[in-house]
């Protein structure tokens, strides 16, 4: 069992990405007090774990319930995430907060996608198989989830630093790189929702 959690904690680090989440997370929380970037920080992890502990307890259920294939999810947010992307890219994401003093970053888009992302929710779900995985197992899992999300939180916390580094010039470049990245990710979901990522490999 040793070998399975050493391969979920793996697995779930590259999903959530807490080292990219925190480039987004000093990028999207530039322009905020030290205050409210440490509220953000908390209510964002707080939001992507409590979407996490539900994915592993009902989202199988939920999925095989509406006849959801997990690949159809996979290419469901990998599309949400592009356009995400592109709002980074070309700067319509922070527009659109400004106009929209009720926006909670926290939820969208730090929660979701950028933390509890696509890949995370998928990997949760698939490494807690209510088919193949005891419960206690599935609560191993859970626990390792939880602590890779404790570790994002720091790291999130100390994205501060970085902010009185780059700056604003520096967080605004930061912004629309990390949005290229994102974009780049997503095309990589949905290609491996497709199976072309496979089909080109087989291409001499």
């Amino acid at each position: 069992m040793l070998d399975k959690y050493i391969q979920d904690a793996l697995i779930i680090w590259a999903t959530i990405d807490p080292i990219g989440t925190m480039a987004l997370f000093a990028a999207l929380t530039a322009q905020l007090s030290p205050a409210e970037r440490r509220r953000t920080a908390f209510k964002a992890v707080g939001y992507a774990a409590a979407v996490l502990l539900g994915a592993i307890v009902i989202g199988q259920i939920i999925l095989s319930a509406m006849g959801i294939r997990l690949i159809s999810f996979q290419f469901g947010g990998g599309i949400i995430l592009f356009l995400f992307g592109l709002q980074m890219i070309f700067g319509a994401g922070s527009q659109q907060t400004r106009k929209d003093p009720d926006h909670d970053m926290a939820v969208f888009p730090l929660a979701i996608p950028a933390t509890a992302t696509p890949g995370a929710i998928l990997a949760v779900i698939l490494l807690t198989d209510n088919y193949v995985y005891p419960v206690a197992v599935q609560i191993v899992t859970a626990g390792i989830m939880l602590a890779v999300l404790g570790i994002t939180l720091l790291l999130l916390l100390a994205a501060e630093r970085i902010i009185r580094i780059i700056g604003a010039a520096g967080a605004s470049i930061l912004t629309r790189v990390m949005g290229m990245i994102l974009a780049a990710f997503s095309v990589e979901l949905i290609m491996n929702a497709l199976g072309i990522e496979k089909w080109l490999q087989t291409v001499p």
